[in-house]
């Protein structure tokens, strides 16, 4: 038999064993307020041909997605703006020069970059 839940008006919830054919309570057996039926949506999860792992979101997907964009944003900005080699109106808007980033970890400090 499942265990369905129930919502009384102040909030407070609970539990009971009911069969398939017993119709659900319109009132607490305890006390005789309202209450009404608590349903909470299927965990169900598709498999097979046709569906992909991406289907199905997670946090740390969502994570993931976050990490990438600020990676490429970071990325992009690395090179060199057409603003300070062009000299054109935007150059001479008055931004500060870009500061060199420190290193990503603390062990690559002392390291000296050896690509061209």
């Amino acid at each position: 038999m499942p265990i369905y839940e129930y919502r009384r008006p102040d909030g407070t919830t609970f539990e009971l064993q009911q069969s398939f054919s017993e119709d659900s309570l319109t009132v607490d057996p305890d006390t005789g307020v309202p209450v009404e039926r608590v349903l909470h949506p299927p965990a169900v999860h598709f498999k097979g041909k046709g569906f992909y792992n991406t289907d199905y979101g997670t946090r740390k997907r969502e994570r993931e997605k976050v990490a990438a964009a600020e990676g490429s944003a970071a990325g992009s900005s690395n090179g060199a703006s057409p603003e300070k080699s062009s000299g054109g109106k935007d150059g001479a808007s008055g931004q500060a020069a870009e500061k060199p980033k420190a290193p990503a970890k603390a062990s690559d400090a002392g390291k000296v970059s050896t690509k061209t």
